[in-house]
């Protein structure tokens, strides 16, 4: 059993924000990535949060995550962003591409932003929900170093290459979809094996392209698609919108996420943003009715609830974190 303690979700900011600056961040960056890994922690997805604060930290120190970045915004188009994370944290970089994608869809109806020479963005609900909560319909494609064998294989060649939506409701709380296109998000397997647990069988197989329960093995070898055939081929769609689209690296090309040495990941981001317009009341309308036939079944949900009830739970009790990681962000802060 693991020593866990809680802490409020205040505190966990305030604790991940003052340790990276300990670190040499910038309080900008530190700001965006404090709240990411806490707000991944109170949605569940422990995999994003305080597990990945330590690996940041020992990359900001070999200088394969520049604590100094300096992000760039090109308009190649009406509609079209580009942003330069610069080998920086990605959330500073997403704060970025948001802002400038929310106003040049109220604007011309669409926006695309692309990120590049970015590190690794978290959970993709916090992001695409941003748009939502500001009335737009919004689309987001990950890369990540390589992890999933194509369907038959069992050498890696994708990410676990997230995708996620996000569509405003009358209710004013988004529909969410979040959806790593593994079985299970690669953290959780980083997070088993920093607290000494196995991971359940049917996640992930060793470098042999057997099934294993051992964590170690499985970073080792390859995570398992949802979908078997038809999951890899919705990596590669990731692959080509987040890699060859934004000019980042393919995801054979990434150092990992999780490790000091080597270069920069320099993977990408892809988002898209969409107003409604006119067509608001409407569609919202229609949107309800839709949802409302589903919920109309017997043991039935919409993507997200657990999620939000979770962050709810979150919200008024605090968090629940090993007691190793909150040890390790104290040390740091203390720097």
């Amino acid at each position: 059993m693991q020593d866990m303690e809680r802490i409020s979700l205040a505190d966990a900011e305030a604790l991940i924000y003052t340790a990276l600056l300990a670190q040499g961040v910038g309080e900008l960056a530190a700001m965006a990535t404090a709240r990411a890994l806490v707000a991944a922690e109170a949605e569940g997805q422990v995999g994003h949060g305080f597990s990945r604060l330590e690996d940041y930290v020992g990359q900001v120190r070999t200088g394969k995550l520049n604590a100094a970045a300096q992000i760039t915004t090109h308009h190649d188009t009406l509609t079209g962003i580009r942003i330069d994370a610069d080998c920086g944290f990605a959330y500073r970089a997403m704060d970025i591409a948001i802002a400038e994608g929310i106003e040049t869809a109220r604007k011309y109806g669409s926006a695309s932003m692309s990120i590049y020479n970015s590190h690794h963005c978290g959970a993709l609900s916090l992001q695409v929900e941003k748009l939502a909560q500001a009335g737009l319909v919004g689309f987001m494609f990950a890369n990540a170093p390589r992890a999933i064998a194509p369907w038959g294989g069992h050498q890696p060649i994708f990410g676990t290459n997230p995708i996620a939506f996000a569509v405003p409701r009358s209710s004013g709380i988004p529909l969410v979809i979040d959806l790593s296109l593994s079985k299970v998000a690669r953290g959780k397997v980083m997070h088993a094996k920093k607290t000494g647990t196995p991971i359940p069988l049917g996640w992930a197989l060793d470098k042999f392209g057997e099934p294993t329960t051992d964590p170690v093995a499985a970073l080792e070898g390859s995570m398992l698609p949802v979908g078997e055939a038809k999951g890899t081929a919705l990596v590669l769609m990731v692959e080509i919108m987040a890699a060859l689209f934004t000019g980042a690296n393919l995801s054979t090309d990434c150092g990992s996420f999780f490790t000091a040495d080597g270069a920069p990941p320099r993977v990408g981001q892809f988002l898209m943003a969409f107003d409604i317009g006119t067509k608001a009341p409407a569609f919202l309308d229609r949107l309800e009715g839709l949802l409302g036939r589903i919920l109309a079944q017997d043991n039935t949900r919409l993507p997200g609830d657990r999620r939000l009830s979770t962050r709810a739970a979150a919200t008024a009790n605090g968090i629940l974190v090993p007691r190793q990681y909150l040890d390790a962000a104290r040390t740091l802060a203390q720097a």
